[in-house]
């Protein structure tokens, strides 16, 4: 399906009152064309729909007439400028942002998570920094009773194992 033939399906889909669908529709536009500034603000417009300032914000955070506030939920959901970067699901260089103030902020976003991680980063290969993964927090004793119950389970098939052979081997000499 082309650009405008999903388009089309997306004004259907709002008119029809399936904001969902109009959503999950236009987030596939922008992972498929994440430098086309119109469909970030057109996800953002259903954002807003739903009443989800974050989410507006960060997909009108390039644009230089975006809400302030919007702006605030979106930094202070994705608190790091990596988690940013990530949210952000630009992957080409700055130049090809469309505006100076989309390449801007682009940059700004970039260097400030060059600085965070003490190296140089890029859109195509975000590194995932130390405090940015979900799972980190209580990862340790979830993976320690991972580990345990993998170790009971094959102590217990070991067990079975071995009372089974020793069965067979009293059953043949019987």
């Amino acid at each position: 399906m082309t650009l405008v033939e999903t388009l089309a399906r997306v004004d259907a889909d709002l008119a029809a009152g399936r904001v969902p669908l109009a959503r999950q529709r236009l987030r596939g536009l922008v992972s498929s064309f994440p430098q086309d500034l119109t469909l970030r603000r057109r996800l953002a417009e259903v954002y807003r729909l739903y009443g989800e300032p974050a989410e507006a914000g960060r997909w009108m955070y390039l644009e230089a007439d975006r809400d302030p506030a919007e702006t605030s939920a979106f930094e202070e959901r994705f608190s790091t400028p990596l988690r940013r970067m990530r949210a952000l699901a630009w992957r080409d260089p700055e130049s090809l942002a469309g505006t100076a103030f989309a390449a801007e902020q682009l940059a700004a976003v970039r260097k400030a998570s060059s600085d965070y991680v003490s190296r140089p980063v890029n859109w195509a290969a975000i590194p995932l920094g130390l405090d940015d993964d979900p799972e980190d927090e209580g990862s340790s004793f979830t993976d320690l009773l991972v580990g345990v119950g993998v170790v009971l389970m094959v102590l217990g098939f070991v067990a079975i194992w071995a009372v089974g052979f020793i069965a067979f081997v009293r059953w043949l000499w019987q």
